[in-house]
């Protein structure tokens, strides 16, 4: 990979020809869309419709599933064959689910994706970034992010943070003829630029391609399932190959022998775990875009839900960031400030306190500006020379008015205090000096605006609050407007504002202040990447919030980037999630589903690995014993069905409102290991005294069915928990299948059922006592607060009474 070229250092025009300032023409830009030299790239968001159909069909239980189904059809009864059916109806759900969701994603993609300014024709116009052409003029304006590489052609202070491409945190000043590389963003200033290099080719696009092909992201869950189906994959071959070795000798026909192994084999095989995750994503995903929450990392769902700090800005979040001026707090009567201000305000690329300022102030005749230094969210300031007029400084009064006395700082503190944001405005006659505050300066007036509260913001803060989330409000604006603000809306220990500026720079200490603190004012860019490492450090898993362009940084290193769709394009470009609407009131609905998706797959993981295990322990004894497998495939099509299948689609989708916990996989084992042992041992203890009994064998595999069936009800009730009004009618839905199975002739002959009248009583006793034995132990083990039920109650039981 070609390493980057230094920062704000000239290169030489990749092109012969310089675009003129008017742009390019409508039959240049045709030309170079003919020869393909456009910005669109062939990364695609979502899979194809044949990647969709690939990985839906070809995974390694379909192929494990998909030979037992041939062979059955070969050789033995099609009513063993209804495996086939779920195996089908598997892939076609994960398929139309995926796609429904690629669907509405792709949509949801296309509305928010960015646009930029281009030059054409002499007219400045807005296009998508794919429509960008080789040779395109763009334009540049704070919070922008770079489409394409470029020259410089024409610069107004122009700053660029290079840190996602360069790791140097530091912006660049750009003049005529540097470089900008694609994924870099403005910071201050503006400028325009001539794209060299469009889509595949650009810096950016290179640097993704690479990362992709040495780093696969994958979720936590997602690594525990696939830990949990390895181990299953290495259990069936031999498994499989011992049972078939024992079914030959155990019974007469060899037909009735490749019945048993298939049946043990299909019974080990999780076959909805996989299909029920995408879903659960999937449905996530659904959900959240019909909420205006555009997903576009697909593991940040489940990320969501391991969240226990959430870090945002008081502009946009507890206020509806809708600036307003209010007044102006004259320091010097003789003082010109409504030209001044106006002046200041009279630029194209303004800020929202700039607007606020120039729908107050006109622009003043004859203001002209000699030199200017754009508004940075670390210098916190921003400032013009308009000669004879002299140099005008407005910015935060901490840090303009830093070190000087006068009251001026203990004026701005008690109109801070009131929840105002305060803005110092200062003259010197002093011109610029490159971007250092003048030295000497007079002050001229404070000047104040209003923020109008978020009426949800109180509501969201609680939500939070009821969780166990932790809130930290991370502000640039004073600590204490940021505090006053804060207080309004109920946020704790508002009263206790901290300014960032006192906040020490090793990440051990500064964590420490930030789990004593939750308000922090006059933040600075670098502060709050450092913030989020210091909780990071301290276990902690955060989510940051933010639209500014000071916010990429940080968000892009947040285990949970969330921006604002109204935000800058940087920020949308480097966040997990965007909240298109812009309301943070959104983030407690979009906690809670990323909460529902991973603590129910958890919950019906706890179903399936169940059923595993106990599968392949009758497997693993059968086989010692040289006896017939227990079951036909038809049976387990019923245990499956009535148990796991069902109930598992319902409760993957319930409401759930349990934070992730570390620990999936062993938690997962150490409820399964003992309940599919309780299963197994009930199961082979009914088929065993049938058998001593010397039933047919149609009544052997009967009795162990209804025990099975009674054990795998009992673990359905005990992972339904609590039992609300939903679950109970579920799990009474699924007896009833149950016990409709005996008295139709019909449903009997099909499923081959028949009563083991002679020990019917043993066989109900045998089921009843491990339905006791599971029962009793789970319950001991909840009261003790280990073992089996500790397992269940960190996975999967809900707090939510909608459940």
């Amino acid at each position: 990979m070609t390493a980057p070229p230094r920062s704000g250092q000239p290169v030489a025009p990749e092109r012969a020809q310089e675009t003129p300032p008017t742009g390019l023409t409508a039959a240049d830009v045709r030309e170079r869309v003919e020869r393909g030299e456009t910005n669109a790239s062939t990364e695609r968001t979502s899979r194809t419709f044949g990647e969709i159909l690939r990985a839906n069909i070809f995974t390694r239980f379909n192929a494990i599933l998909g030979v037992l189904l041939v062979v059955i059809l070969a050789v033995g009864h099609p009513q063993d064959a209804l495996f086939g059916i779920v195996l089908v109806s598997n892939a076609l759900i994960g398929i139309v689910q995926e796609m429904r969701a690629k669907r509405t994603l792709d949509q949801l993609a296309v509305l928010s994706a960015p646009r930029v300014r281009v030059v054409r024709d002499g007219a400045e116009a807005e296009i998508e970034v794919d429509d960008v052409v080789l040779d395109e003029l763009v334009e540049l304006r704070s919070g922008d992010q770079i489409a394409a590489d470029g020259i410089v052609r024409a610069t107004t202070a122009l700053q660029i943070d290079e840190s996602l491409l360069t790791g140097e945190s530091d912006p660049v000043d750009k003049k005529a003829g540097d470089q900008v590389l694609s994924g870099s963003f403005v910071v201050a200033g503006s400028g325009r630029f001539q794209a060299t290099a469009v889509g595949d080719d650009a810096y950016a696009r290179r640097l993704a391609t690479e990362a992709r092909r040495f780093a696969l992201a994958r979720s936590e869950l997602m690594d525990g399932i696939n830990r949990i189906l390895r181990y299953v994959t290495w259990a069936i071959f031999p498994t499989g190959a011992l049972l078939l070795i024992s079914q030959y000798y155990a019974v007469s026909e060899w037909t009735d022998a490749v019945s048993g192994a298939v049946a043990g084999v299909v019974g080990m095989v999780p076959q909805g775990l996989v299909l029920l995750t995408s879903v659960a994503f999937g449905v996530a995903a659904v959900t959240l875009a019909r909420r205006q929450v555009l997903v576009q990392e697909l593991p940040a769902v489940e990320g969501l839900a391991r969240v226990d700090v959430v870090c945002f800005d008081k502009t946009g979040t507890l206020t509806d960031g809708n600036i307003v001026f209010d007044r102006v707090e004259r320091l010097d009567d003789g003082a010109p400030v409504d030209d001044a201000l106006g002046a200041l305000a009279a630029e194209e690329d303004r800020n929202a306190t700039l607007n606020a300022i120039a729908a107050a102030f006109p622009a003043a005749d004859g203001w002209q500006r000699t030199g200017f230094v754009p508004f940075s969210s670390a210098r916190k300031w921003s400032a013009a020379t308009f000669g004879d007029h002299g140099t005008w400084v407005l910015g935060a009064p901490e840090n303009v008015w830093s070190g000087r006395d006068g009251g001026v700082s203990e004026k701005a503190e008690r109109l801070a205090a009131t929840g105002q944001r305060v803005l110092l405005l200062a003259r010197t006659d002093a011109p610029l000096d490159g971007e250092t505050l003048p030295a000497s300066l007079d002050a001229v007036a404070l000047v104040l605006f209003e923020e109008q509260v978020r009426p949800d913001a109180a509501e969201a803060l609680a939500y939070f609050a009821r969780q166990g989330v932790e809130l930290k409000v991370i502000s640039g604006d004073s600590p204490h407007t940021v505090g006053a603000v804060a207080s309004r809306v109920g946020m704790p220990h508002a009263d206790r504002p901290f300014d960032a500026r006192e906040l020490p720079e090793e990440l051990d200490e500064l964590g420490g202040t930030l789990e004593e603190r939750s308000v922090f004012g006059r933040v600075t860019p670098h502060q709050k990447q450092n913030m989020v490492r210091a909780l990071q450090a301290r276990g902690h898993t955060v989510a940051m919030t933010g639209d500014g362009v000071n916010d990429a940084l940080a968000l892009k290193l947040a285990d949970i980037g969330v921006a604002m769709g109204s935000g800058a394009p940087a920020t949308r470009a480097v966040a997990q999630l965007v909240l298109l609407d812009g309301k943070f009131s959104t983030m407690p609905g979009v906690v809670a589903e990323g909460r529902r998706v991973t603590a129910n797959i958890e919950r019906v993981a706890n179903l399936f690995v169940t059923k595993t295990v106990w599968a392949t322990l009758l497997a693993v004894a059968v086989s010692l014993a040289f006896w017939p497998y227990p079951f036909l495939p038809r049976h387990l099509t019923i245990i499956d069905t009535l148990t796991i299948g069902v109930p598992s689609f319902f409760l993957a989708l319930a409401p759930n409102t349990r934070r992730y916990v570390p620990g999936f996989v062993d938690r997962v084992l150490r409820f399964t290991i003992p309940a599919g042992s309780v299963a197994a041992v009930a199961a082979f203890a009914a088929f065993a005294v049938a058998r001593f009994d010397d039933l047919p064998l149609t009544q052997q595999r009967t009795a162990a069915t209804i025990v099975m069936l009674m054990v795998s009800l009992t673990v359905l009730v005990i992972l339904a928990q609590p039992l609300t009004s939903r679950r109970i009618l579920l799990v009474v839905l699924m007896i009833l299948g149950f016990v409709l199975l005996f008295p139709i002739e019909l449903v009997r002959e099909f499923y081959d059922l028949h009563l083991p009248r002679d020990v019917l009583v043993e066989t109900l006793v045998i089921g009843s006592l491990a339905v006791v034995v599971l029962a009793g132990g789970w319950e001991l083990s909840r009261r003790l607060g280990r073992g089996p039920a500790a397992a269940v109650q960190a996975g999967s039981v809900t707090t939510s009474r909608a459940a």
